[in-house]
């Protein structure tokens, strides 16, 4: 007959709290040898699978972490260039306003010029047609100074207008290198992070 395991104390207390019979489970001798015992093959590749997992996952996380880096740099690195256009951007607004408000002061001067002078020319009229002598020298008078008048009034005009759209060029070439520089911008392809 084949000599049955001894059970022992702590076998029957394992098996109680356990709800193994006591005949069934197994002796502390043989589960100490068993736990001291060689690794078997598959625990040995389980292990080894572990291991690679585990260095392959670092890898992952260290690559993942690079990319995240490489990205969160680019993404301030945009944010920069953002904040430097738009910076830009303000400054040429800037100059185009001080530009022009300073254009329209020199135009609004150079109207009341012409104004002044058309009016003193009419005084200057008004006076010369009280000193008529008869009807046909105030129509005479009075016809040479409408087309004196009108020839003054289209000559000033000419100026006037030339200034504006000489105001409008010069106040707004700021704006426009701004929009030149931001079409340069979106024709570049995008940097790669």
């Amino acid at each position: 007959m084949a000599s049955e395991p001894k059970v022992t104390k702590l076998t029957t207390e394992k098996a109680a709290a356990e709800k193994i019979p006591a005949e069934t489970a197994p002796p502390v001798e043989k589960t100490a040898k068993a736990a001291l015992a060689p690794v078997p093959a598959p625990a040995k590749a389980a292990t080894k699978t572990i291991d690679t997992s585990a260095a392959q996952t670092r890898t992952a996380m260290e690559k993942s972490m690079d990319q995240a880096t490489r990205t969160a740099e680019g993404f301030y690195k945009a944010t920069e260039e953002a904040v430097e256009f738009g910076r830009g951007n303000i400054e040429a607004i800037t100059k185009a306003t001080q530009t022009y408000v300073t254009g329209l002061q020199d135009l609004s001067k150079q109207a009341f010029a012409v104004l002044q002078a058309l009016n003193e020319q009419a005084v200057a009229n008004a006076k010369a047609l009280a000193t008529v002598k008869s009807l046909k020298e105030a129509a005479e008078l009075q016809t040479s100074f409408a087309k004196s008048q009108l020839e003054k009034s289209l000559t000033e005009a000419t100026k006037l207008n030339e200034a504006a759209f000489k105001l409008a060029e010069q106040s707004s070439a700021p704006i426009a290198a701004r929009m030149t520089l931001a079409m340069e911008k979106l024709a570049r392809p995008a940097a790669l992070v």
